[in-house]
């Protein structure tokens, strides 16, 4: 038996000026920028109210793999998968795309926090099942 699989999320990109370096392309600083909004949108898209007022969440970890660069008039769509939930701990990859070109991919790891005690917490199994494909 497989095991179910976790709902995609896309999250427009916005470029703004300030994103632009010396070369005339997106800073790769802008990236993590990027990715930290996408994931964060997904978890509040997708959890529950109650959820989302009671967690918080860090990044541990961000692999990036540049494969084009960006520039200012693109028009870039992140899409965010989370692939497992661990304990406190999640994993994302976050494909950054101009049309159907792959411009970034993004593995990166996250913690849960408890948004009173600012000390990890898990998430409950009923509040991940909000994350699975209907």
């Amino acid at each position: 038996m497989t095991a179910p699989s976790f709902a995609s999320h896309s999250y427009t990109v916005e470029i703004d000026p300030s994103d632009i370096d010396f070369m005339g392309h997106v800073n790769n600083a802008s990236y993590l920028k990027w990715v930290q909004a996408a994931v964060i949108n997904h978890w509040q898209r997708f959890a529950p109210a109650e959820a989302v007022a009671e967690h918080l969440w860090v990044a541990l970890k961000h692999e990036i793999t540049y494969r084009k660069p960006i520039f200012l008039d693109d028009v870039v769509i992140a899409t965010v998968l989370l692939e497992k939930v661990q304990g406190a701990r999640a994993f994302y990859e976050t494909i950054i795309r101009r049309g159907e070109e792959v411009l970034a991919e993004v593995k990166s790891s996250w913690c849960c926090l408890d948004a009173e005690t600012l000390r990890p917490a898990r998430v409950a199994r009923d509040v991940i099942e909000h994350f699975f494909k209907r």
